[in-house]
């Protein structure tokens, strides 16, 4: 005769022995283990005929790690800190949610953490899943270089977000990855002397190994007796934002000129370092000075034999017209974008055929998804895609995994090469960067956390809080819309 236990065990396909004597006794612990273990959940295997579905359902899926209900999600919070990446800003913003999840992102090195949370008002309560929607509704707050930063940021966060929510990292939610590594380029450290710039370069190439340089060889190098205007202008500040300075100035309206002894002296940089790494090895040109697009032309033709990979920003990205003048009249393909905000302006100079490479960075450019969708516009049109990149491994690893997703991607700028606490800013469970390369990540989101034990010791000395409550950013008090 079955017993009661015998029945339950039978209606769930176990198989019982013919004889009523071989079959486990009711109060045996071989009966007490099967038990135990045709639990799900803690539910009882009878449970399931005296429950609803939804019950069952919760308790067979109560110890499944389910990440989230990313449709439930709502962003609840948005804060900052501005860590000192070297010797420049870059806040990092974190946006919480309703479960716990939360997503970092960061605003363009030298920018204001203002910029990011001027939008706070404007997120919150909507779901950071939705990215693009929520990208649209803020890009109007951005634009060209460092004002990008906040939206960026946002972006870069929601990202962050998104791929926690469903458990797979970043790239993939922009349409899978083309690599398992990202290649880097690096700046080339001159030093003091002939000796101490052979190692800085050695280190670059056989320590760090990297496969991949820029240098910088601008009017600076030369004496100002040699540059035309000279007396005037002050050339070693291209990097003042004084009003009517020469570094506020736009490059073409000092009309400073290159002479033949200012050539030879700037060339004569190019060739130490060529002569050094060789011709296997890319090189790359970054920093001129102020100039205008004829003398670009004749500095362009003047390195033509040095078979530089690109000539970077040699006067402002927004004289389309003057830039495909100088990239008509030279073989060294020209470069310009990392002060470009959004795809429209890049559209512009790739269908006037005015660059031979893309430049964006990241964190003006639009973020991710904006700069994947640059990076294939690009490629439509027979142009290649680098990253220009100065700031935390936060943005770092955003720039990896949009670099990853993009197919005609050349190589990402790493910045910050000579600062040993870098990558102890974030937290981590794969190498972030091996022997010139960065290793795509395969944890969710942008697959870093910021470590802040570390970044609280690198916060900027004029703002010293950190992720401290922002309350005055939550309310919006402005009517957005662009139209009537």
């Amino acid at each position: 005769m079955l017993t009661p236990s015998d029945k339950l065990l039978e209606k769930y396909g176990v198989k019982l022995p013919e004889k009523a004597e071989e079959r486990v006794p009711e109060n045996s612990n071989a009966r007490r283990d099967f038990f135990k273990k045709a639990s799900v959940g803690g539910l009882m295997l009878g449970g399931f005929m005296f429950s609803s579905i939804e019950d069952t359902l919760a308790h067979s899926t109560s110890k499944v790690n389910r990440f989230s209900a990313p449709s439930d999600l709502k962003i609840t919070d948005m804060r900052y800190a501005v860590v000192m990446n070297g010797g420049g800003r870059c806040p990092v913003i974190r946006i919480d949610t309703n479960q716990g999840i939360s997503g970092y992102g960061e605003v363009r090195d030298g920018g204001s953490w203002r910029y990011a949370m001027f939008l706070k008002s404007r997120i919150l309560g909507m779901n950071p899943c939705s990215v693009e929607m929520i990208f649209k509704r803020i890009k109007q707050f951005g634009y060209h270089a460092r004002q990008a930063g906040g939206v960026c940021a946002v972006e870069m966060a929601l990202w962050d977000i998104a791929g926690k929510a469903y458990n797979c990292p970043a790239y993939q939610m922009l349409g899978g990855k083309y690599r398992d590594t990202v290649r880097l380029y690096a700046d080339t450290p001159m030093g003091r002397d002939e000796d101490d710039f052979t190692a800085r370069v050695a280190r670059r190439m056989d320590e760090q190994g990297f496969t991949f340089l820029k240098m910088d060889f601008g009017i600076e190098l030369a004496d100002p007796e040699n540059i035309v205007n000279s007396n005037f202008w002050q050339i070693n500040r291209q990097w003042s934002n004084e009003p009517m300075s020469y570094g506020a100035m736009e490059h073409q309206l000092v009309q400073t000129q290159i002479t033949d002894k200012a050539l030879d002296q700037m060339v004569s940089r190019i060739e130490k370092v060529r002569n050094k790494i060789g011709y296997a090895i890319p090189l790359a040109s970054d920093h001129y000075g102020h100039f205008d697009h004829n003398n670009a032309i004749r500095l362009g033709r003047a390195v033509e034999k040095y078979r530089l990979t690109w000539l970077e920003d040699m006067i402002p990205w927004q004289f389309t017209d003057q830039i495909k003048m100088i990239s008509d009249a030279i073989e060294t393909p020209y470069s310009t974008g990392e002060d470009i905000y959004l795809k429209e302006e890049f559209i512009k100079l790739i269908d006037a055929r005015a660059v031979d490479i893309v430049h964006p960075d990241l964190a003006t450019s639009g973020g991710l998804l904006e700069t994947k969708k640059i990076g294939d516009y690009a490629q439509e049109n027979g142009v290649a895609q680098a990253m220009h990149f100065a700031g935390t491994p936060i943005s770092f690893m955003a720039n990896v995994h949009c670099a990853a997703a993009t197919q005609n991607f050349m190589a990402l700028e790493h910045h910050s090469v000579d600062i040993p606490w870098w990558q102890d800013l974030v937290k981590t469970k794969h190498t972030m960067i091996e022997k010139g390369f960065a290793l795509v990540p395969t944890a969710p989101g942008l697959g870093v956390e910021l470590n802040e034990e570390v970044a609280r010791q690198h916060l900027d000395p004029e703002n010293k809080q950190f992720f401290e409550p922002t309350p005055e950013w939550d309310i919006d008090r402005s009517w957005d819309r662009l139209w009537s």
